[in-house]
């Protein structure tokens, strides 16, 4: 019973996470302040680096992305690598357009969206939604962000009468531009929209130059189950493990120099340079996973290379010095995976079945998908034993085309042994996703015990030094 009460209160402190995250602009915003509560400072990417020993630092891209880190408080300079936590800050959702308002016979005001990322759209209708994202404001001069959430049920897609469209449920393919625009009001609405939206931001309707606003569903998450043993909330993918990263982040901070015996052992590496067995932990969280990772805050940017990069150039170690930290790393692709559906059990691989409960899930993919290897993956089996944790393994049916990820894309980057993980779940891009109550505290523990160790390259294969 102690053990479920843990279980549910690490659940409730992911739902406040996401309750706080209405959108990827909000949970880099979330994560920062939890970040400064612990003592970590922010660096501009447009500003000098001055790091020191024991320094705990952050820095953003475009409000979106976030990397964070930690630098040894001893011998910082003669690092091993960096651990590296990789998961990302979007969900699918309805971005909503410039000059949004559409006038429907003088009787309702509907919003003008465009679809994010590859949703089921089914289930965005007849619930209660509002709209979140950032501005983009005139003051004094500059151009500053600031962030909204109108806090309240504002608009919702109603569907369209079973009586009207006797075919829904046959299958229908819903028209983004005709079936899943919200309704925001009646005919009285009308010029509204924005002036609530800068009421919300505390800012003049005038002032505001360009927005980024989403939809996104206002349904809390919840705690269910015979026994208790699932949870469904906004969202699931894929800040369930972006909060697990933070968490483990967080729990993993470096003991006092009298208690890090271990990894301060000195060992040779190519016999005549000398590093010790600390790595830099990093916490990544990337934008625009669920379109792509194209953009300059994505993880096919250069956003964690140049972090990597300044934070070895910072240390006082040349080029040669870096490409001997990347060999020596290591980085976990977290980003949620597919349980098996209890109503469609044949849409999984028939040998490799993970579960919500079951712990942590380790994703293959021959077609590099999913980056994990055979070494990759024997070095995380490892870590989760260490941690005491669960984990299993999915891998597409053979003849089911799959999803990716930001593994594979962020590697072409920055080239680490990768594997790819997550947890399992039901409706993956449903606005209101399943998991388990257990697997949050799974992702945490494998992750803390991964940010406590080192992965060092051997001549004859992998070592992992633990903290």
């Amino acid at each position: 019973m102690e053990e479920d009460r843990e279980y549910k209160d690490t659940v409730q402190k992911l739902f406040t996470f996401i309750e706080e995250s209405p959108s990827q602009y909000h949970a880099v915003d979330t994560m920062r302040k939890h970040l400064e509560a612990a003592g970590y400072e922010q660096l501009l990417e447009s500003g000098a680096w001055k790091l020191k020993s024991g320094g705990k630092y952050y820095v953003i891209r475009s409000g979106s992305s976030l990397i964070a880190f930690r630098i040894p408080a001893q011998d910082s300079q003669n690092y091993c690598g960096f651990q590296i936590v990789a998961s990302h800050s979007d969900s699918p959702s309805f971005k909503i357009k410039t000059n949004p308002e559409m006038n429907v016979e003088e009787h309702y005001v509907k919003l003008n969206v465009e679809k994010y990322g590859g949703m089921l759209c089914a289930p965005w209708f007849d619930r209660p939604l509002s709209v979140a994202g950032r501005l983009i404001v005139k003051e004094n001069n500059r151009l500053v962000t600031k962030l909204v959430n109108v806090d309240r049920d504002l608009v919702m897609i109603p569907n369209l009468a079973i009586h009207m469209n006797r075919e829904a449920n046959n299958g229908y393919d819903y028209n983004i531009q005709k079936d899943m625009l919200p309704l925001y009001g009646c005919g009285e609405a009308k010029g509204k929209f924005m002036k609530q939206i800068a009421e919300a931001a505390n800012v003049e309707e005038d002032a505001i130059l360009a927005s980024d606003l989403f939809l996104y569903n206002r349904m809390k998450g919840s705690i269910w189950g015979a026994c208790e043993e699932f949870i469904s909330s906004p969202k699931l993918d894929d800040l369930q493990c972006a909060f697990s990263s933070l968490e483990a982040f967080l729990q993993s901070e470096e003991p006092l120099p009298s208690e890090n015996v271990q990894a301060n052992e000195q060992s040779e590496v190519d016999g005549k340079n000398v590093i010790n067995g600390k790595s830099i932990p990093v916490h990544c969280v990337f934008d625009n996973e669920e379109v792509g990772s194209g953009t300059k805050q994505g993880a096919a940017s250069t956003f964690l290379a140049d972090t990597l990069i300044r934070i070895n150039h910072a240390m006082g170690r040349d080029e040669a010095g870096y490409r001997q930290s990347i060999a020596n790393s290591f980085m976990l692709s977290a980003d949620n995976a597919h349980g098996v559906h209890p109503n469609h059990t044949d849409k999984a691989c028939p040998t490799n079945r993970p579960y919500p409960g079951n712990g942590v899930v380790i994703k293959y993919s021959a077609n590099q998908k999913y980056t994990t290897d055979a070494i990759s993956a024997a070095v995380f089996e490892e870590i989760c034993n260490r941690a005491n944790v669960p984990y299993q393994i999915y891998v597409n049916r053979s003849d089911i085309l799959g999803g990716s990820t930001l593994g594979n894309i962020s590697t072409t980057q920055v080239p680490v042994n990768t594997v790819d993980i997550g947890l399992a779940q039901l409706a993956m891009h449903s606005p209101y996703e399943t998991g388990s109550v257990k697997d949050t505290d799974y992702m945490i523990q494998a992750m803390k015990t991964f940010f406590e160790a080192s992965v060092r390259q051997t001549e004859d294969g992998y070592e992992i030094i633990s903290r």
